[in-house]
């Protein structure tokens, strides 16, 4: 029953593209792999999985096409599908592995952890009976374990700091929200700041909300965090460019093989911001829907672009569901901004091994760290809506350059982050001290507390036990960074708990102040008003 699904695949998949020559093919290729398949099953010297062959088969097979083309199995269709989804079910845990054990980094605000008073620091070390911590202890096997039907009940045997005996909680699974607008805050007297992670089911509805929200605390101008964001879905992109963007001006188009799938998108609505300045940040790690937001707002002059050169994924995948449940996400088009150019940057046929290292390649040549180590195609010339000069080439390229701070980074400062360090002693800390830090608010925490010497020196302890050793020129180079994310942390576990929108403010409030592109982004307000009035002589971006 596969090799006939695969076959009806692939002969409908040729019949689509026209030809029946290419239906001969595809037909002669089926008979092939159908005969080799037979003769392993029927005569090869030992037992295997038939079905294991063909989703090998498949994989391989795939690795000759574009580098973002993939088949996945049932289960990792379902993980995948999971990051977009509005929420899941499950208990309402967020976790961390560390040393075999899974710590409970904080219970999800309104899930049912939370509600029969699971805390944070809590280690789980059984469930339904079944021991967690050890080896076996990994991200796949937790998901496995305590997410499930929403109403079936799981027991949980919890090891808590001051408890003599584990202690044994019955949660009811129940639906979780996940949330892709991270922050939200007024980052001055009428800035504002949105941080978006991904474009999910739920992130135009987010984005939305918190968009009305800061223009009613008095928000006329704009920071829009894109970094790091890897995509997901291009609609939640068209429909955010919608918001900023009136008329009906064009925000993205796509051009396949076949004439269906060449379409274009249009704003349509009046938007919430379609006056009023907007910075864009981006770097390397923006992909697919974030390039389509920036190039969109880019192109159209209605936004000015900051941080670097970004990721450059501008491939549609259309996902194929197979009878079997596993999906073949297939590439049918291409992305295109409003200037012609497209977002995808070049790649051999096959040769995914060199496409991958393109970012690593990107860091040894220096741009990450120079804007003039950026070869531009000077071929691949367009013009935005107002006439000013854009590249294509893959990606879309900052107006504004700042390159990656590595100031206070070493080796220590990664081992810490690897091991979780930081993250462990301020959830612990947080825990300890909750009740007196909330006694003030979050304000006064943010402009009086410090990370002292002898929380410094706790944490070189601890670090110790798991076996980094300590480099003095190291941690002096990374101190001041360590301080930051430790005060970021306990914000977070501690004020962020008593949100109830999802967003992690605390946060960005502590970091930005000494991130350079968010103090590059409130600098260029002045060029930002400029570009979105058309005055394009009086900016000045050098």
């Amino acid at each position: 029953m596969l090799s006939l699904a695969l076959a009806g695949g692939m002969v409908i998949g040729a019949t689509l593209l026209g030809g029946s020559s290419k239906v001969s093919d595809v037909s002669a290729g089926y008979d092939k792999f159908r005969q080799v398949l037979n003769r392993i099953e029927r005569d090869y010297v030992d037992s295997v999985s038939t079905a294991e062959l063909v989703d090998y088969s498949i994989s391989k097979m795939l690795e000759k096409l574009d580098p973002h083309t993939a088949y996945l199995t049932a289960e990792e269709a379902v993980a995948a599908r999971s990051q977009l989804e509005s929420g899941f079910d499950g208990i309402g845990v967020e976790f961390n592995i560390q040393n075999d054990t899974v710590y409970v980094v904080t219970p999800l605000f309104g899930g049912p952890s939370e509600e029969i008073g699971i805390q944070s620091g809590d280690r789980i070390l059984s469930v339904d009976g079944s021991p967690l911590s050890g080896p076996g202890a990994t991200n796949t096997r937790v998901f496995k374990m305590l997410r499930g039907k929403r109403g079936t009940k799981v027991k949980l045997e919890i090891a808590r700091n001051g408890a003599k005996k584990p202690i044994m909680f019955e949660v009811t699974r129940n639906r979780i929200p996940t949330y892709s607008v991270d922050a939200a805050y007024m980052a001055g007297k009428d800035v504002g700041y949105i941080k978006v992670t991904r474009f999910s089911e739920s992130t135009y509805d987010e984005f939305k909300k918190a968009l009305g929200m800061l223009k009613e605390k008095g928000m006329n101008r704009l920071i829009l965090d894109l970094r790091g964001n890897p995509g997901g879905y291009m609609e939640k992109a068209v429909n955010m460019a919608d918001e900023f963007i009136a008329g009906d001006k064009l925000l993205v188009y796509t051009k396949g093989k076949r004439a269906g799938m060449d379409k274009e998108s249009r704003a349509h609505i009046a938007g919430i911001f379609e006056e009023g300045p907007i910075v864009v940040l981006v770097d390397e790690g923006s992909a697919s829907a974030s390039e389509i937001l920036a190039g969109a707002l880019q192109d159209q002059d209605r936004a000015l672009v900051i941080g670097r050169r970004t990721f450059g994924k501008g491939l549609v995948q259309m996902p194929l569901k197979l009878d079997d449940n596993s999906e073949l996400r297939l590439t049918v088009s291409r992305y295109y901004t409003p200037s012609g150019r497209s977002i995808q940057k070049p790649y051999e046929m096959g040769h995914s091994e060199e496409y991958g290292k393109d970012l690593s390649n990107r860091y040894d040549s220096g741009e990450f760290f120079h804007a003039d180590s950026i070869h531009l195609n000077k071929k691949l010339r367009y013009t935005t809506v107002g006439g000013r000069e854009v590249f294509g080439g893959g990606g879309i390229m900052p107006d504004v350059f700042v390159p990656r701070d590595s100031s206070r980074n070493s080796n220590y400062l990664f081992e810490l982050r690897g091991k979780n360090i930081l993250r462990d002693f301020a959830l612990k800390y947080a825990a300890l001290n909750q009740q007196g830090l909330l006694k003030k608010p979050f304000e006064s925490f943010f402009s009086d507390f410090q990370v002292n010497e002898p929380m410094l020196k706790e944490i070189v302890r601890e670090s110790e036990k798991q076996g980094i050793v300590f480099h003095e020129k190291e941690y002096q180079k990374s101190k001041a960074q360590i301080q930051l994310e430790i005060k970021a942390l306990i914000g977070r576990y501690v004020w962020g708990r008593q949100r109830k929108d999802g967003l992690s403010n605390e946060i960005y409030q502590i970091i930005n102040p000494s991130d350079p592109v968010f103090q590059v982004a409130l600098r260029q307000f002045g060029n930002a008003a400029a570009l979105e009035k058309g005055k394009f002589g009086q900016m000045r971006l050098k």
